[in-house]
């Protein structure tokens, strides 16, 4: 492995921790069969750490994403 490998793994295991770490959005399968939660039309906004989360997440995914376009192309 050379360098940029590790760092791609590090990156890529620093995303899957911060995707983790966001709550959940929706009440998932079980919310969508019983119906429950219809909230459509309710704007909820991200607040405090889980703005701050969010944004991080994706800060990482496009370097992950740029990171990858780049060790393609060096090889």
């Amino acid at each position: 492995m050379k360098w940029y490998d590790i760092i791609f793994v590090c990156i890529g295991i620093i995303l899957i921790v911060l995707a983790l770490l966001q709550g959940g959005k929706s009440e998932g399968a079980s919310g969508a069969i019983t119906g429950g939660g219809m909230n459509i039309f309710v704007k909820t906004k991200e607040r405090g750490s889980e703005k701050v989360i969010t944004i991080i997440t994706f800060i990482v995914a496009a370097i992950f994403m740029l990171l990858a376009v780049v060790i393609s192309a060096l090889q």
